[in-house]
């Protein structure tokens, strides 16, 4: 059976979880929804005359913003899509991401969200795995795109945004290009609802891919509720009087949930900020825009930290810092609160769950957790058997919540390994204590045994950033000159710190007393910088290939 035709049967007789979770947020919708109520609710609400988006150069009232998806939408009907056909979105975070979004669901396409930091090769995979007869594209990526599109994938038409852009993609391969000025130019902005299934297609994201080819993670159009119902209202709590600014990119699923999904539900304005994620730029924004809700990633935490002069930078406006996508170190939570006043919420989701379901809360916060369920959700932990842990003890965590993609596309085989029974495979260990706590303990793939003892990376480079030297680190097992595994550390000091013998002895001493002295690094490579991937967390394969490469 092809996933259209199962897909179909979804809408006809659509099935899901009845969850306790879902029973717990009083999650209730009807049966044809679209996912761009989001946004176009706010008009019914009187927001028309609010902002809705603060941007470098311009901002934009929400009547603005349902105008511009409108238009888009209904420029897209213009080109003869079918319903359900998809819309590739390689966009960075501009006014227009938003616009192009709601106009494509309003309008039954699906867009397809790309990281901006593609290859050509992986930029032609997701083109052509989802089929997209249309592609929005930066202006500044279109050299990518060219690349990309060399070989041929069937695209009927590409919308170049923020730059100008007439003709075709090349001479060899004539596909019409247009800029997004002439392409919403004439159209009106009154835009029909799509008649919907809430069950049906809204829009896709990918994996990282760290497993494979990216996988195509298909969402549906209640998902974006879902995460406001839960995470939204029991974590963030917004009002219309916000303004969140969110660093992690829009592509990503976690910068999506903040920069689209959370301000638009509550009337709140969200600061659009195109570019690479910088400390100086990050710093001026914050500034100049006044935002109350901050969304980071450790990461960046991390290198904000680092730069100089931030500690004389105006946070005073911010009410909440907020963090997911990897482990915040106890130090990085620390020195946040002592220079800025502020605790960072950290949280724990997934592309497949769409955002946040295990959280710290305002108030509520113990620091190397990862946090507590997020209502709207459930978790167990079950070791190697399937049998859940006792309390304390670690094991593979496992969510459901209505908010989870049904399949991954074209994958069943993956689909299969990661979707059980209404279930979510995470592959993540974590343990959790009485008071309901989840503490991370390693990916279940990641256990490896040196001299042997059976150890976990990620304990080590947890501890490593513990060090008061340390900026970052990462941590993984490679495997030595005799064929045996080890574990090696690539670290990152600080500006006054050292990186020689001595160093490295010390950080070894170091892991040695604060874990148990066979779970020290073997191996310490120090580095200016760490690789890291398009949504800003490290990147452990880019490591893994080097590693490879010079062994």
């Amino acid at each position: 059976m092809s996933q259209d035709i199962e897909h179909q049967r979804r809408i006809d007789d659509p099935v899901g979880p009845d969850t306790a979770g879902t029973r717990e947020i009083g999650f209730a919708v009807p049966e044809r929804y679209n996912a761009s109520e989001i946004l176009f609710r706010n008009l019914d609400a009187g927001r028309g005359a609010r902002t809705a988006i603060l941007a470098a150069d311009i901002s934009l009232t929400y009547q603005d913003l349902c105008d511009l998806a409108g238009q888009a939408g209904n420029a897209l009907r213009d080109c003869g899509l079918r319903r359900g056909d998809r819309v590739a979105m390689v966009l960075d975070d501009t006014p227009v991401y938003p616009a192009a979004f709601f106009g494509a669901v309003r309008a039954g396409y699906v867009p397809v969200l790309i990281n901006i930091l593609s290859t050509p090769d992986l930029l032609r995979y997701y083109i052509e795995d989802s089929a997209a007869p249309i592609v929005m594209c930066e202006a500044a990526l279109l050299d990518t795109l060219h690349e990309a599109l060399a070989d041929g994938p069937a695209v009927d038409r590409v919308i170049v945004v923020n730059g100008e852009a007439d003709g075709e993609v090349s001479a060899d391969f004539p596909i019409p290009i247009e800029g997004w000025d002439a392409f919403i130019g004439g159209q009106g902005a009154a835009l029909d609802v799509a008649d919907t299934h809430r069950d049906e297609m809204a829009f896709w994201m990918y994996s990282s891919g760290s497993t494979g080819r990216p996988k195509g993670i298909v969402h549906l159009q209640h998902d974006m509720l879902y995460t406001d119902l839960s995470y939204g209202q029991a974590v963030l709590e917004l009002s219309e009087d916000d303004i969140i600014y969110s660093v992690p990119k829009i592509f990503f699923a976690y910068g999506f949930g903040n920069s689209i999904t959370f301000p638009f539900s509550a009337g709140a304005a969200v600061v659009l900020n195109a570019g690479r994620p910088e400390p100086a730029p990050i710093y001026d924004a914050i500034e100049r825009h006044k935002p109350t809700v901050f969304f980071g990633l450790p990461t960046l935490y991390n290198a904000l930290v680092a730069y100089e002069g931030s500690e004389d930078r105006d946070l005073g406006s911010v009410r909440l810092c907020l963090s997911a996508a990897e482990p915040l170190p106890e130090e990085t939570f620390n020195e946040w609160r002592r220079r800025y006043g502020l605790e960072i919420v950290e949280g724990l989701g997934s592309t497949e769950v769409l955002h946040i379901y295990v959280s710290n809360f305002p108030g509520d916060i113990r620091a190397g957790a990862a946090g507590k369920r997020v209502p709207g959700y459930e978790i167990k932990l079950v070791d190697m058997d399937g049998e859940p842990v006792a309390l304390g003890e670690p094991g593979t965590m496992w969510v459901r919540g209505d908010s989870q993609a049904p399949f991954y596309w074209n994958q069943p085989d993956k689909t299969a390994d990661t979707m059980r029974d209404d279930w979510i495979y995470t592959g993540d260990r974590f343990q959790c204590d009485e008071d309901g706590f989840y503490k991370f303990d390693g990916r279940a793939d990641d256990l490896i045994k040196v001299s042997g003892q059976w150890i976990y990376p990620l304990e080590i480079e947890r501890c490593l950033n513990d060090h008061p030297d340390v900026q970052e680190s990462c941590v993984l097992g490679v495997a030595a000159h005799n064929g045996l595994m080890t574990t090696k550390a690539w670290v990152v000091m600080k500006a006054a710190a050292g990186h020689d013998d001595a160093t490295t002895q010390r950080l070894q001493d170091y892991v040695k007393t604060k874990l148990v002295p066979y779970k020290y690094p073997r191996i310490v490579e120090f580095r200016g910088d760490l690789p890291k991937t398009g949504t800003g967390k490290i990147d452990r394969q880019a490591l893994r290939a080097d590693e490879t490469e010079n062994s």
